[in-house]
């Protein structure tokens, strides 16, 4: 009798693991649908910015619409959905402790050689006393990211970002670096 119990709390555990598992699963295929929305979203408005104005004017974009993206998105949702970095540009994108160690395994994979296009993590959290689904999905610097981002920015661009961040760490990058990622926190 005593196998017969232990045999039904062991496939009790296995199947309790494999929902979770499979509820984290289908937490991280909606969150990945948000990021893409919000790429979306962001790309449609630098591309316009860009046409219109060139780099100084997307800036903007980067200043003004991403924020407010985010709070879109992060309403419609009912999730905090945000930018981060390790090398931030504006202060209140800068990463909490889960965000920032996260952020030093992307680096980690990719010395390893993992691409960042597709790299992501997720998991469930405890912090005080609450539970959350954080997720986190990796930035690639590319070619037209190192106009405000990267090593060599032109004297116009520099001025504007001066302008309206004075804190700026987000430089120096080059193609292909991680340039942060996409969070997000759900509650559960």
């Amino acid at each position: 009798m005593l196998k017969f119990v232990q045999a039904v709390i062991i496939s009790s555990l296995f199947i309790s693991t494999a929902n979770a598992d499979t509820h984290l699963k289908d937490r991280a295929q909606k969150s990945k649908a948000v990021v893409m929305e919000f790429m979306g979203q962001l790309k449609g408005e630098l591309q316009a910015a860009m046409k219109a104005g060139g780099p100084v004017n997307a800036i903007k974009v980067c200043n003004e619409k991403a924020p407010a993206i985010a709070a879109s998105l992060s309403e419609k949702h009912g999730w905090k959905i945000a930018r981060t970095s390790l090398k931030t540009r504006n202060a209140s994108n800068i990463p909490d402790a889960w965000e920032t160690r996260v952020l030093n395994e992307f680096e980690a994979r990719k010395t390893k050689g993992e691409a960042v296009e597709p790299m992501a993590y997720f998991e469930a959290v405890e912090n005080e006393d609450k539970k959350s689904f954080r997720f986190m999905k990796a930035i690639p610097t590319g070619e037209v990211c190192l106009k405000c981002h990267g090593e060599n920015i032109a004297a116009p661009i520099k001025a504007k970002l001066d302008e309206l961040y004075p804190d700026d760490k987000a430089t120096g990058f080059k193609l292909g670096d991680i340039r942060g990622a996409f969070t997000i926190t759900q509650p559960m």
